[in-house]
């Protein structure tokens, strides 16, 4: 398989979440001049997705190839278009580039998948942070919880 610019879910699905329920304050639907807020897609492998950790392409067509058979993925990509992508997220990852960093892009990523969410009748989402980012989170009504998480990385 050769990447291209199939996505990874259907873009109508972003263009369907109700922004009426949105809680944070920015413009979801002006986050920039030539930036546009898109699924992930394969061609995306070779504009800076992964700029942390050894990924070979096999590895991230193989991964991409499971999330979107699943169904259960919704990994979306902020892109601006006259160079690269400049933010993505899924909910247990918001980064921003450092360049387009106090453009609101990182509300824009998560605020477009918790409204996507509960668009899909999803029952909850769960997400782990540093403390220093739990108020960002909690401006998007996310709660700190009781329920025990923990998680093993193996690159640093």
């Amino acid at each position: 398989m050769k990447p291209d610019e199939t996505p990874m879910f259907d873009p109508s699905l972003l263009q369907e979440v109700d922004w009426s329920q949105n809680t944070a304050t920015f413009s979801p639907m002006n986050p920039g001049e030539g930036l546009v807020l898109r699924p992930l897609c394969t061609a995306d492998l070779n504009k800076g997705f992964f700029k942390t950790g050894v990924v070979s392409p096999e590895q991230f067509m193989k991964s991409f190839e499971c999330m979107k058979k699943s169904g259960d993925y919704y990994a979306t990509v902020v892109e601006d278009v006259t160079f690269h992508i400049v933010a993505r997220e899924r909910v247990e990852d918001v980064i921003v580039s450092d360049d387009c960093r106090g453009k609101q892009l990182g509300k824009l990523l998560l605020s477009t998948l918790t409204l996507l969410s509960k668009k899909l009748n999803c029952y909850k989402i769960t997400l782990e942070c540093l403390p220093q980012n739990v108020g960002f989170y909690q401006k998007f009504g996310y709660t700190v919880s009781e329920e025990n998480y923990i998680c093993r990385r193996f690159l640093k």
